[in-house]
């Protein structure tokens, strides 16, 4: 006797047998292409359908297929319920989720891993049209990565260029782990010297040089975590470069430097060098050479100098075996001020400049004022002329010398033009026009009529109208 869900199940394959498949149709049914599940934890296999589910009828299967394995089934449904498991085994391992076809895996493990296949046929009664629509979803299961670990060899300081570095990462968790090298947090990708291992779980730095200095770290990762490695760094032995020899007395231009007579001058020779490099000082004389000192100072006298003297300045490291050399000359000569006269000669605008200029504008405004009162004086007499009553101006003037000291003063000749033509003199009457003339004769005769030896009233006289 058959089993009631057989014949269910057989009944149903009859019924759509009776329609006619309708090409596969995207729209209706959604599921990811792949899936990243982490070992121990469960796993929905969702399914998206695009239509109304009360209005249509749906029957379909889950199958799996293992690496390298059969296609498996794993259960049948009809509309909302699983009407047959494959096996005993799979009962537990997987569970059908309405209303839209969806698979549960409950707990993941490592033979959870493979393609999970969905037929599904969809019948439209309305329509009189059965769709099939058939997908895939691919699952992974992985194990989430521990913090790594990293490691150099040789773990103490390396030389440049003779020696190289081995990196190495590793975790202690972890499935399909994938690591990658940081140095200063930039990336390092792969070069002529620099190497990787296939999953770059290995990083191989041939030569190391100094460029290659900085803090180190790994990072690892998987589909579903990624941690990273505390950093390290990484030591290196070089120079010297950049090797240049400095000096804060005389005038530099170029490699030469001048000084003046009896200078005393201190010169550094300073270089990129790990570590610290050492430094000799030669003295190059009508082709002859003179080792004069070691150290990273040379202390030179001008006065037992010539006019000019070369000097070398050579360094050299005694761990990488590198040396370098600079030249320059040293030439005596008065300066002046020195280097104070040099910078004020290459200044566009010097005080000096400056307090000169300043001199100029203040002699010229009073020169401008000087003028201005000078120009100014004759026009004060001619309007106290004017302004003088009539009846004084035409007063006949007394002359000799016993009234000279009422009129005694300093006076200047004013020219009083024959004819007025401003609007001013034209408004005045005649009668005083010709006061104007007489008195242009009494200013003549008070000045003609100064006592040749002034009286002491006179002297006193002349001394407040100085003061004022």
């Amino acid at each position: 006797m058959e089993a009631p869900g057989r014949r269910t199940f057989v009944a149903l394959c009859f019924y759509t047998a009776l329609f006619t498949h309708s090409e596969v149709n995207s729209e209706f049914v959604h599921v990811p292409a792949v899936l990243h599940g982490v070992k121990g934890k469960s796993l929905l296999l969702s399914v998206e359908t695009h239509f109304q589910n009360k209005d249509v009828e749906i029957q379909g299967s889950w199958y799996q297929t293992r690496p390298g394995g059969p296609k498996t089934l794993l259960v049948t449904f009809h509309n909302h319920s699983a009407i047959m498991v494959a096996s005993m085994r799979h009962r537990n391992r997987f569970s059908f989720q309405p209303p839209n076809a969806s698979l549960l895996i409950p707990r993941l493990d490592k033979a959870a891993e493979g393609d999970y296949h969905l037929d599904l046929d969809i019948h439209f009664p309305q329509r009189q049209e059965l769709v099939r629509v058939e997908r895939t979803i691919h699952v992974t299961v992985d194990v989430p990565v521990s913090t790594p670990v990293i490691q150099k060899t040789p773990s103490s300081t390396v030389i440049e260029d003779k020696e190289n570095v081995t990196w190495t990462c590793w975790v202690e968790n972890g499935t399909r782990v994938q690591y990658q090298w940081l140095r200063n947090n930039m990336p390092l990708d792969a070069s002529d010297r620099h190497q990787f291992s296939h999953n770059n779980s290995t990083l191989v730095i041939s030569p190391v040089r100094k460029k290659d200095i900085g803090q180190y770290h790994c990072l690892a990762r998987n589909h579903i975590s990624q941690r990273q490695s505390h950093t390290q760094d990484l030591s290196v032995f070089y120079g010297p470069y950049n090797l240049a020899v400095k000096s804060d007395h005389g005038l530099r231009t170029g490699e030469v430097f001048t000084v003046n007579p009896g200078e005393l001058v201190f010169f550094n020779c300073q270089a990129d060098s790990n570590p610290p490099n050492s430094c000799m000082w030669i003295s190059k004389t009508n082709n002859a050479t003179e080792v004069i000192t070691v150290g990273l100072r040379l202390e030179v006298t001008s006065y037992k100098l010539a006019q000019a003297e070369e000097f070398l300045c050579r360094a050299f490291n005694n761990v990488t075996q590198k040396q370098d050399e600079t030249q320059f000359t040293l030439v005596v000569a008065s300066l002046g001020t020195g280097k104070e006269r040099y910078v004020q000669e290459s200044s566009s605008f010097s005080p000096l400049a400056g307090i000169t200029l300043s001199c100029l504008f203040i002699t010229g405004c009073m020169l401008l004022v000087y003028f201005i009162k000078t120009c100014h004086r004759p026009k004060r007499v001619l309007m106290n002329i004017y302004n003088r009553p009539l009846t004084e101006q035409k007063r006949p003037h007394r002359s000799g010398h016993e009234d000279a000291t009422e009129d005694f003063g300093i006076y200047e000749f004013v020219s009083i033009p024959g004819k007025m033509e401003s609007t001013q003199a034209s408004s005045r009457s005649l009668v005083h026009l010709e006061s104007v003339q007489d008195l242009h004769t009494t200013i003549y005769d008070v000045i003609r009529h100064i006592p040749e030896t002034p009286t002491l009233a006179t002297q006193s006289l002349l001394l407040k109208q100085c003061e004022a």
